[in-house]
């Protein structure tokens, strides 16, 4: 990245395949969503990376982790693929915090994008409700622990937690092997820092407002948790009210809805994709 750091790409899927370029959500990982991304591997040339000081990549400075940065290292990224493996078409799959950078990053290039659970308001409009979830949660963050003895201990911790009530079965077991690190101490660590996943909630407020949906780059697909259930994470909007946007939500979903429904969120994006001509 333009700072030094190093961020790990990775390829999957059908390299001859339409591309997608795929990355998670805040304190998250991109091999969590196995279950869904897995869905579309026969088809696609997937394009897989984690958000910096996140899972396979190694924690660097704090003053760096922010929504700025993100967008300059998916700039880069999306430069470096383009170099690398080929200048093709590419379409952009993003849940939360990677759908902001993707939505506030000008000249991506991309053909098409599909976002699930962008944390995203209009300005005025239920903001005083967000601030105070962003507010929320970012305290629970800082509250969290974050080391552990054995993955088994995290899983079990996951189990309780009202956020993964309803994901299919293996997530917490895969979540315990992609966000944990071992130390040298012998016992484990998230691979993205509390302290640093909490300042991003802290930034995502300032930054869900400006989004200009009258003048997207592209041809912009919003899939939302069902609005209608309390979140632990932020309030998911309906985004029927804007116009540049097809926007549908799934029902009985949260803001994990990769992680519950992946079948019907993978049917999702191959029929956007469909639908504008892409495939």
């Amino acid at each position: 990245m333009a700072d030094g750091a190093e961020i790990v790409l990775r390829q999957h899927g059908n390299p001859q395949g339409p591309r997608l370029i795929f990355c998670h959500g805040s304190g998250l990982t991109s091999d969590l969503y196995y279950p869904f991304w897995s869905l579309l591997a026969s088809d696609f040339d997937l394009m897989i990376y984690d958000l910096r000081n996140h899972g396979q990549n190694k924690v660097t400075e704090q003053k760096n982790h922010n929504i700025p940065t993100f967008m300059s290292d998916f700039k880069c990224i999306l430069e470096f693929i383009d170099q690398y493996y080929g200048d093709k078409p590419k379409m952009g799959v993003f849940h939360s915090i990677s759908s902001l950078v993707s939505l506030m990053t000008p000249d991506t290039g991309l053909a098409a994008q599909v976002l699930f659970d962008p944390p995203l308001c209009r300005p005025g409009f239920n903001q005083l409700e967000f601030d105070a979830a962003a507010e929320r949660a970012s305290a629970m963050t800082r509250r969290r622990g974050e080391r552990f003895k054995t993955r088994e201990e995290f899983s079990e911790l996951l189990s309780y937690l009202p956020p993964f009530s309803r994901v299919v079965s293996g997530v917490l077991e895969l979540m315990a092997q992609t966000t944990l690190r071992p130390t040298k101490d012998e016992d484990y660590t998230l691979c993205c820092p509390k302290e640093y996943e909490a300042q991003i909630l802290d930034y995502a407020r300032s930054f869900a407002p400006l989004v200009d949906w009258d003048h997207l780059a592209c041809p912009t697909k919003v899939v939302g948790g069902d609005p209608t259930l309390p979140n632990p994470y932020l309030p998911s909007f309906d985004f029927r009210h804007i116009c540049t946007v097809d926007y549908d939500f799934l029902p009985e979903s949260t803001h994990l809805l990769q992680l519950e429904y992946p079948l019907e969120c993978a049917t999702i994006v191959r029929e956007f994709l469909t639908a504008n001509d892409l495939l």
